[in-house]
């Protein structure tokens, strides 16, 4: 067989990720251009001949792992000056950041964002061909490019784009500034890639956006998000259908009723509140009140019971006096979330919030935060008590990243469970009875012999 010269053999890559689902899945991307490429997987980066670092913006913690992690390859291009340092994402779509880059970090070959991931290939090609390099920002997404490949992470379950960028421009965001205005994909396109996805084996698929809730608000097609949760929920083989992030501004009844509905759209809700006084919430241009919100909790506890409901909170805002603090006690106390993300708030150049006067000392920060933290904690822990004894269906995921003699899954309203059983089940839905519980996961053992 004639050798493809245009292949590069024996090659190999690393892409490191920071950041969340749409990161992931960005990089899933990035590693499906590479494949094609001839490139294999290594998990070494520093050994990679392509080394790939895809940035997350949002939080100050992502910044400093970032540049900590790009130091670690100065070593790596002194050593084997052939290899290839590139990074992307949303930092990428920030002049600050593009500006350090030029001045201490001389070994990075490639830089590109969020809206030309598309471009990779040729870019790439371009450095090796030239050994030049190569700065290539978009400030604006064009249309939407479809039919690129991927590498999934996992067989059974699948991260699937709707739509991309943001409307919302919270004051303390950079996301609309690095993603871009919100662009919804065509139903039909992601109709058909899911298709594709369940005839390869896929379970689970989660729909990712900025803001899905906001699906379709900028379109030339009549379905909104409802709509397209019932259309991915009529293609065979698919068993769950998961979605993230909602903004609870664009919350609908419709979709509400959905959950109660549809039988594949799991009873699990990320649902951001960010703060529980209303007047952080207005500082912040969340465009909804602490009362708007106890309200949607209590239409989809109406609506499904059983439901699991998990958000983000930020502490020590500009301006968050102990009242507003106490305001977001309160509201984790009337809602009971299953679990939060919690972040300390952190300045974003170029944010709105950046110019706040009224910036919170960083102790004082730390001190809620824990606050909130432990009291979250207990919450959660209250409510997995109450899975002790109960038979829940969960898809296995492979083994347990804590206990290797064990394999673990998730339940419909996504608790962690870890469980005795054959690897071999990975990607099935199979019952286990819970035996112990503990604060941020489950233990179990599977109740039918024919999976043992």
């Amino acid at each position: 067989m004639k050798k493809d010269n245009n292949r590069n053999y024996n090659k190999s890559y690393n892409i490191t990720t920071f950041g969340c689902q749409m990161n992931e899945r960005d990089s899933e991307t990035l590693a499906g251009m590479l494949e094609e490429l001839g490139y294999v997987e290594n998990a070494n980066r520093k050994e990679a001949d392509v080394a790939i670092i895809n940035t997350c913006s949002v939080r100050e913690n992502a910044d400093k792992r970032f540049f900590g992690t790009l130091g670690q390859l100065k070593r790596a291009k002194e050593e084997r000056p052939e290899t290839v340092i590139a990074v992307c994402g949303c930092m990428m779509q920030q002049q600050h950041i593009i500006d350090t880059l030029k001045a201490k970090y001389p070994w990075v070959d490639l830089v590109f964002g969020t809206h030309n991931i598309h471009k990779f290939p040729e870019l790439l090609t371009n450095i090796l061909n030239e050994r030049n390099k190569i700065i290539d920002i978009w400030d604006e997404g064009g249309d939407i490019i479809e039919g690129l490949p991927a590498k999934r992470m996992h067989p059974f379950k699948a991260y699937v784009n709707i739509m991309y960028g943001c409307n919302n421009f919270c004051t303390y965001c950079i996301v609309p500034y690095t993603r871009g205005r919100e662009r919804s994909r065509h139903p039909e396109d992601i109709v058909r890639e899911v298709k594709t996805l369940a005839e390869s084996g896929v379970k689970e698929i989660t729909l990712l956006g900025q803001n899905v809730n906001s699906y379709g608000n900028i379109r030339e097609f009549p379905q909104d998000f409802t709509d397209l949760i019932y259309m991915l929920s009529d293609i065979d083989g698919i068993q769950r259908i998961r979605f993230m992030t909602s903004h609870p501004k664009d919350m609908s009844d419709k979709l509400i009723q959905a959950f109660k509905e549809c039988d594949k759209l799991c009873n699990n809700i990320h649902l951001p509140v960010q703060s529980g006084s209303t007047r952080i919430l207005a500082r912040m241009n969340r465009k909804y009140t602490k009362e708007d919100y106890l309200l949607l909790i209590k239409k989809l506890r109406a609506a499904v019971p059983e439901i699991a409901i998990t958000t983000d909170i930020i502490t020590g805002f500009p301006g968050e006096t102990e009242e507003d603090f106490n305001e977001t006690m309160d509201l984790i106390e009337k809602v009971r979330f299953d679990s939060a993300f919690t972040f300390l708030y952190s300045i974003r150049k170029g944010t709105p919030a950046e110019k706040y006067t009224e910036q919170v000392p960083e102790e004082v920060k730390h001190e809620r935060f824990n606050r909130l933290v432990n009291r979250l904690n207990d919450i959660s822990q209250e409510i997995n008590k109450s899975y002790e004894g109960r038979t829940v269906m969960v898809l296995v995921e492979g083994k347990s990243k804590t206990n290797p003699r064990m394999i673990t899954g998730r339940t419909e309203t996504g608790k962690l469970v870890n469980f005795k059983g054959p690897l071999e089940i990975a990607g099935q839905i199979v019952p286990v009875k819970i035996t112990e519980s503990k604060t941020f996961s489950l233990n179990g053992e599977i109740i039918d012999e024919n999976y043992r």
